[in-house]
Parts: structure tokens; sequence; C-alpha cells
């Protein structure tokens, strides 16, 4: 089969990574996989198609910006895009995240509609089928389910139309566009937000459920990796990672959670811009937050989990994070509140799950953890074992031969 993955990045981030272990499986089982990719660059090793430039990109930002219509920009860049995959002729085209300001979303489904190709689309958020946000549970808002206008956050969340409300009009644009497409299964990671879809303007669609997988081989514990086992210290390490840190995420829990936490405990941010990095490190001197830079080496990465005691997911709302599966699987437990599909991944043996936006049980979570460690490291590599690459990837293989 040729396989043609739809996605902003490659190898850079958690859905950039997944496609490229999807790729890497997908070659080793003998198919043909490509990847089209709107921002940043193709690894050497991959086949595939970069979409748009730095230019069309910023003119795309800007028309968001100023016209509220994040996916409608990049005609160009599409029209491109749509010639190389009419020469190519894949068997299957797999949609990942088409929101990046890469794509005009009209434009690339009224080609899916009269190609001959089966599509897969993958959603790691809600941004699909909703006027604007990627995500709506954390303001407590339903507008989604009848129709957006008079959006709370165009301004301040992702994709951040600032100067114009434009959710109604983008709302039926893009149920005309992702509605009628002959032959299209969407997946989704968490059961929480398969639940979303169904009630959603995507309900007709068949839908299944493949939670993410990881590489079990970068992602391990110190032994697998050929590390020594942490020596004991007085320090309590906690560690949070994001791709972006914005108020959806939960950057404000853990500043608060470092003013409750007593002396003897670290946390370190990964992912924080140059902002914050220089906001956090005036707010603690001390050093009790460490904020660290974005990284796309994932080994160093997973050094990170594995150094840590707990890993905490302090997001407000999300699909299925892949940072809860690499830090159990580098033998880290994870606290994490009770939103979207976070706790999903968890078991009573390896995580604690609290109320949404409850810091006090939050940081009480912590402590358990790091004084009373309740976990063996043991336990929480046997969870992520249920999430290896190779197969919950052979998932989306039988998926494709089935919608073929």
């Amino acid at each position: 089969m040729k396989i043609v993955q739809i996605n902003t990045f490659c190898g850079v981030g958690s859905v950039g990574r997944i496609c490229v272990d999807l790729y890497d499986v997908l070659g080793r089982e003998g198919h043909e996989p490509y990847i089209a990719v709107g921002r940043g660059k193709l690894p050497e090793h991959i086949r595939g198609f970069k979409n748009g430039n730095l230019w069309d990109f910023g003119w795309h930002v800007m028309k968001n910006f100023f016209e509220g219509k994040a996916g409608f920009g990049s005609k160009r860049a599409t029209k491109k895009l749509i010639a190389w995959l009419t020469e190519v002729k894949p068997d299957v085209i797999h949609l990942h995240n088409i929101h990046g300001f890469y794509l005009q979303t009209e434009m690339l489904f009224d080609y899916l509609k009269q190609s001959d190709a089966a599509v897969i689309w993958t959603l790691h958020d809600c941004w699909t089928f909703t006027g604007h946000c990627a995500y709506f549970d954390y303001i407590g808002c339903d507008k989604w389910q009848q129709g957006c206008e008079k959006c709370k956050v165009h301004a301040t969340a992702y994709p951040y139309a600032l100067f114009k409300d434009n959710t109604k009009w983008n709302y039926a644009a893009k149920k005309k566009a992702y509605t009628g497409v002959p032959n299209l299964t969407i997946v989704t990671p968490s059961r929480w937000l398969a639940d979303m879809v169904k009630k959603s303007y995507l309900k007709d669609y068949p839908v299944e459920v493949i939670p993410n997988g990881i590489n079990l081989d970068v992602f391990c514990p110190a032994d697998e990796a050929g590390e020594a086992d942490k020596e004991p210290k007085e320090v309590h390490s906690i560690l949070g990672v994001a791709n972006i840190w914005e108020e959806r995420k939960g950057l404000v829990y853990f500043e608060q959670m470092a003013e409750k936490l007593p002396e003897g405990y670290v946390i370190r941010l990964v992912g924080v811009n140059d902002r914050q990095e220089k906001q956090l490190k005036k707010k603690f001197p001390d050093g009790k937050i460490r904020p660290i830079k974005r990284t796309k080496n994932v080994k160093q990465l997973a050094q990170l989990y594995r150094e840590a005691d707990v890993y905490v997911n302090a997001t407000m709302e999300d699909n299925f994070p892949t940072t809860n599966l690499e830090a159990l699987a580098c033998g880290t437990p994870v606290v994490t509140f009770r939103t979207g599909g976070s706790p999903e991944s968890l078991g009573e043996k390896c995580g604690i799950v609290v109320p949404k936006g409850d810091v006090d049980a939050l940081t009480s979570a912590v402590r358990k953890v790091c004084e009373e460690k309740p976990f063996d490291r043991k336990d929480c590599r046997q969870k992520a074992l249920e999430y290896g690459r190779d197969e919950r990837y052979m998932q989306y293989i039988s998926l494709y031969e089935s919608v073929l």
C-alpha cells in the first residue's frame, strides 16, 4: 500500500513523532509510506513533500489574525500539495493536524471527495468540529454541538484570531467542507474524544479508537538505557512537559504548587519560551521551578523523565497525552487532573488522578508519590508496554486494509 500522512510537523512534538514512528513501522512491514508536512523539515530518511514556505505561513497567520480564518489560507501551497498527491496516487491518505497555517482545507477536501484514496483522519484535538478552538471543555463551552458564534477565547486560544471573531462563518465552512467524504474513517486516541466526535457534525463517519503508541526503546527505564540506577537524593524532582505552555496546559498550577511544597522539592518544566523562562526565574529565584527550553532530542527528554520522581500533567483538557505514556515507559509515575483523556492511560499501580483544577489535591498527590513511594517503577513500565508503537501502529495497518 501507498500511504501518505499529512501533518504540520514531522519528528517534532508528540504528533510529529507519531508520524515518524508510524512511517517506520509501515516501511518495515513492506509498505510505501510518505509524509507531507507544512512546517519544519523532513528528516533525512523520510520520503515526502514539504508544503509551503515561511512567506506562505506568515500570510496565513496574518489572515487568521485579522480575518479569523485559520485553515483557509495557503491556496497556492495547497494546489501544489494536491498536484503532488495526484502524482503519487496514494491508496490511503492519513490526515493528522491540518490546522497549522499551511493548508486551504476546502481545497484539500474537495480533492479528497473526488479522490479514489481511502481517508483516515486521526484527531489529536477538537479543532475539526469547532468554529475556532482546539479545546472547549476547560472553559465550559458547548456551542460546538449546535453552531459556534461569539467565541470567548478567539483571541487568547490557539489558533489566536486576535482581531476578529469569525467562529460562526468558520463553523459553517468547516462543516460543509469536512462532511460528505465517501470513504473517510475518523480515529481518536481516547474514548473521551470519540464521544465528542459522536456529538458533532462528524457523527455520520465511523469512529475508531486507537491509542497513541510510543518508542519503548527510547523511552525506557535507566537499566534498559544503560544508565546507573538513581542514587537516593535529598531533593524530590517533579517534571512537567509541554510543547507550548499555553493557559490550558496548567502552568499556573505548577506555580501554585511550588509555593505550597516544602523545601526539598524541585519542579523542572520543559518547553517554556523566553518570556516564560524569564518570568519563572524572577518569581522563583531560589530555583524551586527550573525552566528548560523545548528540546527536539528525544533521548534527552527520556533522561529527564527517568530523573524525575513524578511526572505531573496539570492540563485542563487534553486528548490522550503521549507525555503520560513516555513518563510511564521510563518508570516514572504520573499525577494528572481528571480531564479529557489524560486519565485513560493510568492504572491504580502507576498514578493518581485528582479533581480538575484542585491544586491542593495535586500537591498532596505529588507529596504522596515522592515521600511515601507507593508505586513501583516496574509497574509503571508494565503499564506503558500496552502502548508500544509497533502494536498500536499495526492497528493502523489493519484499519488501512479494512477500509480498502
